[in-house]
């Protein structure tokens, strides 16, 4: 069982499909005691830091999402899901601290004439760790599909398993050990996305 945590997130539901049609079985979790038993953990996002990492608070999924991912298993963060593993977040003058699994702080696109904040559409990711298992069967340079103005600048460059080009240069992926997160939306790029999920489905068995 994969745990896909639901603290409001709007994109919830279009995750949980494509986990579903590479073949998971998800189970929607409000609360900790429902994360017993799950295999992996996937934490999605759209929207604000503040408001996931609070809803997290909120429904006592904070500190269990931190004790789940030290468990070893695997554990992936999509968008803002994948920000809120980071320290904090300078958006909006955010004051909720981050899960603080990575060193490292969300900052906004520094903004360069002619170039349209936030990005949404396609942009190509660049293999940094081939050897990602997120990444067996990706070719490097697919296209995937982005909704965000805030990225993460990880602490730790080894950490970043993808970069992209959006008038600079950002991690649009990380990984170490069994933990993922991709600024991108896998759910919302095709194929391409579909194959992502369906590699860390097969990590869960």
């Amino acid at each position: 069982m994969i745990a896909l945590l639901d603290y409001g997130s709007g994109n919830l539901r279009s995750v949980q499909k494509a986990l579903q049609r590479v073949g998971a079985d998800v189970r929607l979790v409000t609360r900790p005691e429902e994360m017993r038993g799950a295999r992996a953990v996937v934490l999605p996002g759209v929207g604000a830091f503040d408001d996931c990492v609070n809803a997290m608070k909120r429904q006592e999924l904070f500190d269990a999402t931190r004790e789940f991912i030290r468990s070893g298993r695997p554990f992936f963060g999509i968008c803002v899901g994948y920000q809120a593993l980071f320290e904090r977040s300078e958006e909006f003058n955010s004051c909720a601290a981050g899960l603080s699994i990575f060193a490292g702080k969300v900052v906004r696109f520094a903004g360069q004439p002619g170039l349209k904040i936030p990005q949404m559409g396609w942009n190509r990711i660049e293999m940094l760790k081939p050897d990602c298992p997120l990444y067996r069967g990706v070719a490097d340079g697919s296209y995937v599909y982005f909704v965000h103005s805030y990225f993460p600048k990880p602490s730790d460059a080894s950490l970043v398993a993808t970069r992209t080009n959006y008038g600079e240069e950002f991690a649009s992926s990380v990984w170490k050990d069994n933990i993922f997160g991709t600024q991108f939306h896998p759910e919302k790029s095709q194929a391409i996305g579909l194959k992502i999920l369906e590699n860390f489905v097969a990590l869960a068995k």
